[in-house]
Order: structure tokens, then C-alpha cells, then sequence
């Protein structure tokens, strides 16, 4: 990179596949990955997991392997990727023991991925989100230890082996130490969905994912908003994966509810106020759609994304970008500018300027 240096486009959301991570964990807990892989099938339906099948299979060298990335990279203009691991990763039904295990074995993964193109190349780890106690560990192990910029999650995880089956929801108050220490690291959260509690209703035409994923955006995030959460941790920094779904731009009913509800009056401000103080990608597959939700959260609140290399991602991110006709100014802070004001770029960059 010559002028990319002081200028790279960055994509925030890129996925890795960690092959060993899911061999250790279908070995260690053989019964709760297979429960894990029914599931799949009841929530995605035999169509869909066939496609997915086939689609995993026609992109294994994308998903591993990294000269096949970086050529990738090239041919779309970007210059840097945040790659996290793939959401198959998440593994929340793992027992305590083996899932901070888990999670460190993919904060490592991910940090030699890195390593391998540090020019080119940044990561983010795992925590495990279903034992909130063990958070704070996992995720300074992954800052801290791994040099990682930060970690994703899912948008709520069923608490594994509780006979009510309690759902661990972003608004929870076990979270608080882990967002505290987040907020205190200068940590990237990046909230993306893998899976819905709508389960089978959503089981035909892929709407497992279509649905599904915007959905969960929307209700994570409402449970962010809502609980007071940004309120008591004005710096913490959460990118939402898929432009935050069907919230940012559906707002007024929230806003409502603040207003005419008492048991909506947990944040200071009206919901919508905190589109400000949270952060999207650009993957909404729709120009216009681009263009709403950067008027909805502003210009400095979106980033690059392309969900690389899933076929329900971008594989010409930077033009679809480019197609929504953005002011000049606006397209720079989402292609790279807004990235590097929150600290994201390439590992060998951060450690050449560690203020940025």
C-alpha cells in the first residue's frame, strides 16, 4: 500500500472459518454440538441447510485460505479487513469449562490468522456470552493477550443446562462488568446474530436468515437502548453487523413508547438519540436503504462491511457503496475514515501508530 497507508478503505466485517475450533468442540462436548446441529436443521429447514451446505463448500478456500483473501481483497479495493470468525463459532450451548476454553482457542486462531498478513490483515476474538462471569477473561484475553481490537457476539445466548432455559439478553445486568471493561480497553464489540428464537417459524424460503438477522439486530439493540446500557457507558463502542437491521430507520415507534410507557423510560433519552452513539456497516444490500441509514445515525456512524465471503454478503462492497451516491465527504468516512477514527486498521499499522 502507498497513499492506502494513510488512507486504506477497511471492511469491518469479514468472516474466517476455524476448522480446528469446531473439531475441538464436537470432541469435547459430542452431545451438545450435535443438539447444536439439530437446532440448525429445525431453524433453517432441509432446504436451506442443503444451499448452505453447498455454499460453505464452494467458498472453503475464501473461508481458509489466505492468498485467496488477499487476491479478494485486491479485486474489490479494500486494503484492510477486521476479520472475526465465522458466527457458526459461537458456540453458546458449551458447558462453562470448555467455553472459555473455546474462546481463547479462537482469540488465538484469530491472532495467527492475522499475523500471516499484518499489513493487510486486523481480528477479533470470541467471548462467551451465555456465562456472562466469564466475559471479562475471555475478552481481555483477547485485547490483552492476543492484541486483538476488541470481540463479537451473538445477540442473546440460552444459558446451557438451565431447566428454565434463561436467555442471557444484551441488557442483562450480569453484563455490566463486561461492559465496563470494554469501555475501559477501548474495545470493539461487534454484535452479530447467528440463529432466532422465532426457530421454526422461520424454517422456509431462508428466512432463517432474511428475517432472522435483522430481527435480532433490532431486538439486541433495543435491549441495549432501552436497559440503559450507553447511558452508564457513554465510550463503549458497538458496530452492528448487517446496517443494525430493522432499528435504525424504524425508530418512531420506539420513541413512542419512551414517551407514553413508564416501563420504556429506562434510557435518558429517547431511543432513537443513541443511533449517535452506536455504530453500523454498510451491508444492507440497497442504495437507498445505505442512504436512510446514514441519514438516520449519521455519516461518522457507518463503516464498510461485506459479511466476506458468505453468499449473503457483498462481493463488491466498495461500489455498493460508491452506487448510493453519498456526498464525497460522507463515502470516505464510511469507506475507511470512520474506521480509522475508531482505531481500526491493519495489526502492522496499529503498532506502527498506536494512537491512532
Amino acid at each position: 500500500m502507498s497513499e492506502e497507508r494513510t488512507n486504506p478503505t477497511v471492511d469491518v466485517h469479514a468472516h474466517v472459518l476455524l476448522p480446528a475450533l469446531q473439531q475441538l468442540v464436537a470432541e469435547a462436548d459430542p452431545e451438545g454440538f450435535g443438539a447444536q446441529q439439530a437446532l440448525e436443521v429445525r431453524r433453517n429447514g432441509p432446504e436451506s441447510m442443503a444451499a448452505s451446505g453447498r455454499m460453505i463448500k464452494e467458498r472453503w478456500p475464501q473461508l481458509t485460505d489466505l492468498g485467496r483473501r488477499l487476491a479478494d481483497m485486491d479485486a474489490q479495493g479494500v486494503d484492510v479487513q477486521l476479520v472475526s470468525p465465522s458466527p457458526s463459532h459461537f458456540y453458546y450451548f458449551a458447558g462453562e469449562e470448555l467455553s472459555l476454553e473455546l474462546a481463547k482457542a479462537a482469540n488465538h486462531a484469530v491472532r495467527e490468522f492475522v499475523d500471516r498478513a499484518p499489513e493487510r490483515l486486523n481480528g477479533l476474538g470470541l467471548v462467551p456470552l451465555q456465562y456472562p462471569a466469564l466475559m471479562v477473561e475471555a475478552l481481555e484475553h483477547a485485547v490483552l493477550e492476543c492484541g486483538l481490537l476488541g470481540v463479537e457476539i451473538g445477540s442473546f445466548a440460552a444459558t446451557p443446562g438451565d431447566a428454565e432455559r434463561s436467555t442471557v439478553e444484551l441488557s442483562d445486568p450480569r453484563l455490566e462488568p463486561f461492559w465496563t471493561r470494554a469501555e475501559e480497553l477501548g474495545a470493539l464489540i461487534f454484535l452479530h446474530p447467528f440463529g432466532c428464537s422465532l426457530d421454526e417459524r422461520l424454517d422456509r424460503y431462508y428466512l432463517a436468515n432474511t428475517v432472522s438477522q435483522p430481527a435480532e439486530n433490532a431486538v439486541a439493540l433495543s435491549h441495549l437502548i432501552f436497559s440503559g446500557v450507553l447511558d452508564r457507558h457513554p465510550d463503549l463502542k458497538v458496530l452492528a453487523a448487517h446496517g443494525g437491521g430493522y432499528l435504525p430507520t424504524s425508530l418512531g415507534r420506539s420513541d413512542h413508547a419512551w414517551k407514553v410507557r413508564p416501563e420504556a423510560h429506562g434510557c435518558a433519552q429517547p431511543p432513537s438519540s443513541y443511533l449517535k452513539r452506536l455504530y453500523f456497516d454498510s451491508l444492507v444490500h440497497s442504495a437507498a436503504e445505505l442512504r436512510a441509514l446514514v441519514a438516520a445515525a449519521g455519516p461518522e456512524q457507518v463503516l464498510l462491511g461485506s459479511d466476506y465471503p458468505f453468499d449473503m454478503g457483498s462481493d463488491l462492497p466498495v461500489d455498493e457503496v460508491q452506487a448510493a451516491g453519498l456526498p464525497a465527504d460522507d463515502e470516505v468516512q464510511v469507506l475507511g475514515g470512520n474506521a480509522r477514527t475508531l482505531g481500526i486498521t491493519a495489526a502492522a499499522l496499529l503498532s506502527e501508530h498506536p494512537t491512532v
